[in-house]
């Protein structure tokens, strides 16, 4: 029988890329979807994926590459025209008659939310629920990534950077997440009109998670409280994008509030793969194994130095920034935790 051959964009992210590579490993044929044949994607590649170079907000190279395409993951690119490639895609995936399309949602996800990128989230769900018999949603919450993204404060200076306090969370693994996603699309009938929120297996909070990586490092790790505006500094200089620490500025909050406990942990990764969501540790693990948190006298010193020059280095004033970019603010807005609408669904699901 001709296997069904997935399309998966993204591919280049850490979760479209884990998706991929999952997918290729089941025996799947991956086509994956980029908009330049970076290290990542030619990896993929040399494991078996067609690679399709093309723009999600340009539709005659989405119609291309999704030529004799069967299934889809779709990450909407984070930025502000991602309800338009999602248009796009979905008009598409319906014109290409794809029985399933696996979509990037968000825990939070809801059209009041203060950050624009929960706020799009909405309305890319919106757009794909108006063909529910194609559409699977996968919406995490608080990803094990943002937490262990500065590994190497981690790794060199035993400092693992605190901006929630001692809420809590039960944050799911890039790999988790494209485990579940796999799973939808590989056997899809189970899965459509289903809405999946991957966790970890408990809930944690950043002093826990020091002492994981105090264990998993084999030295000391404190949580050490960070204030945003060092936090971006620090982040800017490892290249997070400003639409990300935009976004992030406002979950510091919702995860402060609980809204990423609520629910929290759940069966779902364990229901959809049959194999349970794995520990925080093992997530750090593969992290602390990472190049740029391996120690050493001369990188420490160095880490140190490059910290003691963050507060001094370029931030980013997201107040400004969202003015520039035309980021307007609908006229009342609500965490997640105050906005009854979203609660009832929580309640509901």
């Amino acid at each position: 029988m001709t296997r069904p051959l997935i399309l998966v964009t993204g591919a280049s992210g850490n979760t479209g890329s884990a998706v991929a590579t999952e997918l290729l490993a089941k025996g799947m044929a991956v086509r994956i979807l980029v908009r330049r044949l970076d290290d990542r994607a030619q990896a993929l590649r040399r494991l078996g994926a067609e690679v399709a170079i093309a723009d999600l907000n340009d539709r005659r190279q989405v119609n291309g590459a999704m030529a004799g395409v069967q299934r889809a993951w779709f990450v909407p690119p984070y930025a502000a025209t991602m309800a338009h490639s999602a248009r796009i895609f979905a008009e598409l995936a319906a014109a290409h008659r794809l029985e399933a399309v696996a979509v990037m949602s968000q825990w939070i996800a809801s059209p009041d939310h203060p950050a624009l990128l929960t706020r799009l989230h909405a309305e890319v769900d919106a757009v794909f629920a108006q063909r529910p018999e194609a559409f699977i949603a996968i919406a995490p919450g608080y990803f094990a990534d943002n937490y262990l993204r500065l590994i190497d404060f981690a790794g060199l200076l035993g400092i693992l950077p605190n901006l929630t306090g001692n809420s809590r969370n039960a944050p799911p693994s890039n790999e988790d997440i494209a485990r579940v996603a796999a799973a939808t699309l590989v056997d899809p009938a189970p899965h459509i009109g289903q809405r999946y929120r991957p966790t970890g297996p408990e809930l944690l909070n950043v002093p826990e998670m020091a002492a994981i990586l105090s264990t998993v490092l084999g030295h000391k790790v404190r949580s050490v409280p960070m204030p945003f505006w060092l936090f971006l500094k620090a982040a800017r200089l490892q290249g997070v994008p400003a639409f990300d620490l935009d976004s992030l500025s406002y979950y510091v909050r919702d995860h402060r509030e609980g809204a990423f406990a609520l629910g929290a942990p759940n069966d779902h990764v364990l229901r959809v793969t049959g194999q349970p969501a794995e520990p925080f540790a093992v997530t750090a693990a593969r992290y602390a194994r990472l190049p740029k948190a391996q120690r050493s006298p001369a990188r420490v010193l160095q880490a140190w130095l490059d910290f003691m020059r963050t507060p001094f280095s370029p931030g980013l004033d997201l107040a400004r920034y969202e003015r520039q970019a035309g980021f307007a603010q609908p006229a009342l807005t609500r965490y997640a935790m105050d906005n009854g609408a979203w609660r009832s669904l929580v309640d509901a699901g």
